[in-house]
């Protein structure tokens, strides 16, 4: 169980504060709910604490889980399918584990990708989407600002890239 103040991450949509646990009267029935607010997007979501582990919430990464997502951002490119379809339906999967570090390999990839042959525009919001997670979790978990954190993805893809 989660308490006010902890930070959690809400896959596929991103990391946030739980701000309160409330009793509310949905549809005629009364459950036991965590307010949590998603700072980037200004999101605020009720979560039903019956539905927190199929839904995978789990607490912000630590120091440690930090260094390991930017050494996934900093490692070479990993070859992907040449087949939009199978890449897409890959990375999406990625994504919806609520793993951050899968979410870290979609973001590196993507970006690299759309370096080097340009991105549709299916790819291009799935790398948005897939920055948001990312950036919103590393801004907890690294306490730094949202700009600080684009720029860090930014420079270790980079560094990533012209080391191959």
């Amino acid at each position: 169980m989660f308490n006010v103040g902890d930070k959690v991450v809400y896959p596929m949509h991103g990391a946030g504060v739980i701000e309160a646990i409330e009793e509310k009267e949905i549809l005629g029935s009364t459950k036991k709910y965590y307010i949590m607010n998603i700072p980037i997007g200004e999101m605020k979501v009720m979560i039903p604490l019956e539905s927190v582990e199929q839904i995978g919430l789990r607490e912000v990464i630590d120091g440690q889980g930090v260094e390991r997502v930017f050494d996934i951002l900093r490692e070479h490119h990993s070859r992907m399918s040449t087949n939009w379809n199978r890449r897409y339906r890959a990375n999406m999967e990625k994504i919806k584990s609520g793993d951050i570090y899968q979410v870290a390999e979609v973001v590196r990839s993507l970006m690299v990708r759309e370096r080097e042959k340009g991105l549709s525009t299916g790819e291009r919001k799935m790398l948005e989407s897939a920055r948001q997670i990312l950036i919103s979790e590393l801004v907890l978990a690294h306490e730094a600002t949202e700009s600080a954190i684009d720029e860090i993805i930014r420079q270790f893809t980079l560094e990533g890239h012209h080391r191959e």
